[in-house]
């Protein structure tokens, strides 16, 4: 089985982070953490029980019940991956492609990660029948899968996995035994949240599933790090917790107190904070819509986006102008998108995909330009798009790819 090679182009260090907003930060949300800024101190192991009660209520609201006591709080979702790959113990599979992140805490703990492919239409939730297919082979080298991770509404492909394929893929880690991770750190940016159907995981597997969420997706600044995680029911959720917990004390992985209570206050989703991330979620998918439109016309390959700020392009039918500029595999396509656009590119390669494929995240926060008041006024436009910022942002993308566009139709061949 080939599996993630814990070397070679693109090491962990320059792995790339979350897709950033772009905006300011919520006025409510700095008040809060202002007002709590007297507190040097931090949380305990876990979170504090007013933090914990908060992502309680939160999750209760999207169906999925669960007990302060079944709950962790960590600074970041890497660290609560971590702590339950730890915990888990054995080999890691994941989907190809997957969160820049995943993998590489897997070969941390010196545990191999075993990359399954994902269907045409969606990414994030692996084919069952690669699954399937995974497993057994790695199970006949030696291997020992335990742990699945993936995400209903993934980064990097910005896609929403369907629940037909999410219940298939559910049914075969369940037939193997497999306990699973659902990042969920992106569901509440949908950007057509009325069309589209989002399940957890945790609905239909309810003892074994953990959900992690990372606040960084809707809810908080990506520098103020905050995720959560809830546990499954049962004493096998409550001895993971506990495993976890030990890992995270080993760590010193706790959350600051002042980050604790803005991300209290966030999960609550008083109205300040539900405004905010449905004006995002709509600039945003504004965004990555036109972006989409872009790369498209240029002759890229792109699914089109359904959640998130970012979208997964595959530039390999503009391979003949990419080679016209020297560009040959997923690293070198990023150093020359990353200086064309002026914006981060981070190529497939960094999210497990193959180092020789042309593929690259476009992040829509890249857009958003300008000092405060000029981001700010994005939220509130009715026209985002014609804003003179918006506008050179995507005046530039556009005139990057439709070079390319251009390029490799002077490089085609006669026919």
């Amino acid at each position: 089985m080939r599996r993630t090679a814990p070397e070679g182009h693109g090491p962990v260090r320059f792995g790339p982070p979350l897709p950033e907003d772009g905006l300011p930060v919520l006025p409510e949300l700095s008040a809060v953490l202002a007002a709590a800024a007297s507190r040097g101190d931090h949380e305990p192991v876990g979170g504090g029980r007013a933090l914990r009660e908060a992502a309680c209520g939160y999750w209760d609201r999207r169906g999925l019940h669960c007990d302060p006591d079944r709950v962790a709080a960590a600074p970041g979702s890497p660290a609560l991956l971590l702590a339950l790959t730890a915990a888990l113990g054995g080999d890691v599979l994941v989907p190809r492609p997957c969160a820049a992140w995943w993998a590489p805490y897997a070969r941390l703990l010196g545990r191999p990660a075993f990359h399954v492919p994902t269907p045409p239409e969606s990414g994030g939730v692996p084919d069952p029948y690669a699954l399937l297919e995974t497993v057994r082979r790695v199970r006949a080298e030696g291997g020992d899968p335990r742990l699945l991770v993936l995400s209903v509404a993934d980064d990097p492909t910005a896609t929403v996995a369907p629940p037909e394929l999410l219940h298939e893929t559910i049914e075969a880690a369940q037939g193997e035994g497999l306990q699973l991770v659902s990042d969920e750190t992106w569901r509440d940016t949908l950007h057509e949240p009325r069309d589209t159907v989002l399940l957890s995981p945790a609905e239909m597997v309810p003892d074994r599933v953990t959900v992690v969420t990372d606040l960084a997706g809707a809810l908080l600044p990506p520098g103020w790090p905050a995720a959560a995680a809830r546990f499954p029911a049962g004493e096998d959720g409550e001895d993971l917790h506990a495993r976890v917990l030990d890992v995270l004390t080993a760590l010193d992985a706790r959350v600051a107190a002042p980050i604790a209570a803005a991300a209290a206050y966030a999960l609550g989703e008083p109205e300040a904070v539900t405004a905010r991330t449905a004006a995002a979620v709509r600039l945003h998918a504004l965004l990555a819509a036109e972006a989409h439109s872009a790369v498209v016309a240029a002759g890229a390959l792109a699914r089109p986006p359904r959640s998130g700020r970012h979208l997964y392009v595959d530039l390999a039918p503009l391979g003949p102008a990419l080679a016209a500029h020297g560009v040959g595999d997923a690293q070198e396509l990023e150093d020359y998108l990353t200086a064309r656009l002026g914006m981060p590119a981070p190529g497939g390669h960094r999210f497990g995909d193959d180092l020789e494929a042309p593929r690259v995240r476009l992040s829509t926060g890249a857009l958003v330009a300008g000092s405060d008041t000029e981001r700010a006024e994005c939220l509130t436009s009715p026209t985002p798009l014609e804003l003179p910022q918006v506008q050179r942002a995507l005046i530039r993308l556009k005139s990057v790819f439709d070079d390319l566009r251009d390029d490799a139709q002077r490089w085609e061949p006669p026919r």
